[in-house]
């Protein structure tokens, strides 16, 4: 039986070392182009077998990965981004790292604190899960001192790496569902200027009420959340208009669950008297289940580890913004009152 070639055997011959050799059959940087070609072809001519096993145990660094997000995300039971956590972390360990959480209280963010993740290099890289203020988001970029990529927001329109969400399509499309339901008086439920995804969902909302001449009204834009508390905690604060819509888009899907018990106490039905449609396909129970705009956690959580990977391992490399599409899922909690409403 012939003898196992070894990286080091290709790299004797090439007179480079084994991990020259393993970047270039990798594809990783560091190795210009004519070096690669060489490499890859005395590869194929030695019969060098490229395993995963073999790339797992030997040429493939693991590092840990600290995950960070404001406490206002977490509620008391299961959320989306505590779901999105743990895609991070089977992610992570896919890829041969793993993943830490830590939560950045209201106090901490307010006095500019450096989480412990973070601190001293204890990790690796930084994912950011989720919006900080944007006084804390610069404080952060400025004070980390290691790789950090964000996840389900842009890093407030600054120039980051960042994993999204269709934010804008999916508030479009939600919209013009509802529109094309003969809707015209279409509420939406989300407090601007407090997430990056909710300001791209409204504007997506907006889009498509101007497409078919449809004026936007304040008296029907339903805030849900402040910024220093959680989304649970404040329901009884929604105000319904007295000009109530026949439909209402919902930022996401748990503000839906919450409207919908606004609109119970009032005395309204879904879908009967109103239509109500959200965002993310994040079911909070069985009786909530809403028409929606799918984002899918485990494509979000498996390149947000890929990216920040890329940048530990290339610090310098240019930022870059993935805009992952996502899916829309019809179910009963809207319906059709007429024609669909014409665009201009």
């Amino acid at each position: 039986m012939s003898k196992a070639v070894k990286l080091a055997d290709i790299g004797a011959k090439l007179g480079v070392s084994a991990v020259t050799v393993s970047k270039a059959l990798s594809g990783q940087k560091g190795v210009s182009e004519e070096m690669r070609a060489k490499i890859v072809a005395l590869a194929d001519e030695m019969g060098y077998v490229r395993t995963t096993a073999r790339i797992d145990r030997r040429d493939m660094r693991h590092y840990t990965i600290g995950v960070i997000m404001s406490e206002q995300f977490m509620d008391r039971g299961q959320s989306f981004y505590s779901s999105l956590y743990q895609e991070l972390t089977r992610a992570a360990a896919q890829a041969g790292s793993y993943a830490i959480m830590e939560l950045v209280s209201f106090e901490n963010e307010r006095r500019n604190f450096i989480p412990q993740v973070a601190y001293a290099r204890k990790c690796d890289g930084v994912i950011v899960l989720g919006d900080f203020s944007r006084r804390y988001a610069h404080y952060l970029e400025d004070h980390v001192g290691i790789p950090m990529i964000y996840l389900d927001s842009n890093g407030r329109f600054d120039i980051h790496d960042c994993v999204v969400s269709n934010n804008m399509l999916g508030g479009y499309e939600m919209t013009s569902y509802l529109l094309n339901l003969g809707h015209s008086k279409i509420g939406f439920v989300g407090t601007r200027l407090v997430t990056t995804s909710i300001d791209d969902r409204f504007l997506g909302y907006y889009k498509a009420l101007m497409e078919r001449g449809i004026p936007l009204r304040e008296d029907w834009i339903i805030d849900d959340r402040e910024w220093t508390k959680n989304i649970d905690r404040y329901v009884e604060t929604m105000r319904l208009p007295e000009d109530m819509p026949t439909a209402f888009f919902a930022n996401c899907d748990m503000s839906a669950t919450f409207f919908k018990q606004k609109l119970k106490e009032k005395e309204y039905r879904v879908p009967d008297d109103i239509s109500l449609v959200g965002f993310d396909n994040f079911v909070v129970s069985g009786e909530d289940e809403f028409t929606t705009y799918e984002v899918e956690q485990s494509k979000m959580a498996k390149n947000a580890i890929h990216m920040i990977i890329r940048k530990i391992r290339d610090p310098q490399s240019e930022p870059g913004t993935l805009i992952l599409p996502g899916r829309f899922i019809e179910r009963n909690s809207a319906r059709r009152i007429g024609p669909p409403v014409p665009r201009i």
